[in-house]
């Protein structure tokens, strides 16, 4: 069968659309590098060191890029404990032993200042850079933390916001769309997908009080972001590798 008109040459593939991946190395991060690829992109990751006390989430964020083939991995550095004011940046305790009901009311104080429009701001420069039209995040409005920066109406601003700031955005012949696929996905259902693209959910780190250091996967099993984490492998009915320590 001849190739098509003005198609590729013998053993040429298509060239895939580049998508930036703002990776942090948790449970639904990894779901959206899996949707990501399974959607066609090609990927370039980009994780922070932002003075967060749950640091081993780096090297769970490098062993998903590995996983998921994703060869460009950036870090970037920022130093959001010169602001402070957040359990995760600062000397504050961070909440444990919460019921649902408690999860859900509120801005709680693992909230970070910003950090997704900081987060946001920098794959916005990396997309220019690396010719990309769209950004994945994997931010999720029902099984969260009372997170204003996760919200529908807060990625659909920015997304305008980056049509207006951006020489690609008002030069180029394609918008940037950020991509949120989990934003009203349950934890569970989170979990069934990632499952069926085959994610191995045992390299991530979603702990934000984690009792090992870099490399240890041991979750506290208290925090917020661990309840909800186990939360979300019962409801699936999927059997939950994650260490806990309690």
């Amino acid at each position: 069968m001849p190739w098509p008109s003005g198609g590729w040459c013998a053993g040429a593939r298509p060239k895939l659309p580049k998508a930036v991946l703002l990776l942090s190395g948790g449970l639904d991060s990894a779901t959206v590098a899996a949707v990501a690829r399974d959607r066609g992109y090609s990927l370039a990751a980009i994780s922070f060191e932002y003075g967060q006390r749950h640091l081993g989430e780096l090297e769970a964020a490098k062993r998903v890029a590995a996983a998921q083939g994703i060869a460009r991995h950036h870090v970037a550095r920022i130093d959001l404990r010169a602001f402070g004011g957040s359990a995760l940046t600062d000397d504050i305790d961070v909440p444990k032993g919460r019921d649902d009901e408690e999860i859900g009311d509120g801005i709680p104080i693992t909230y970070v200042p910003a950090r997704n429009t900081i987060f946001l701001a920098h794959a916005l420069a990396l997309a220019e850079v690396e010719g990309a039209n769209d950004i994945f995040i994997g931010v999720n409005a029902l099984d969260y933390s009372g997170y204003p920066d996760c919200r529908p109406e807060y990625i659909e601003a920015f997304q305008r916001m980056a049509n207006l700031a951006t020489k690609a955005g008002v030069e180029g012949e394609s918008p940037l769309t950020i991509h949120a696929p989990l934003q009203n996905l349950t934890k569970a259902g989170i979990v069934e997908l990632g499952t069926r693209l085959g994610v191995d959910y045992a390299e991530t780190l979603s702990c934000y009080d984690p009792p090992g250091g870099p490399g240890d996967f041991t979750h506290c099993g208290e925090c917020d972001a661990c309840r909800l984490r186990r939360k979300g492998f019962q409801e699936a009915g999927i059997p939950d590798p994650t260490v806990y320590r309690a």
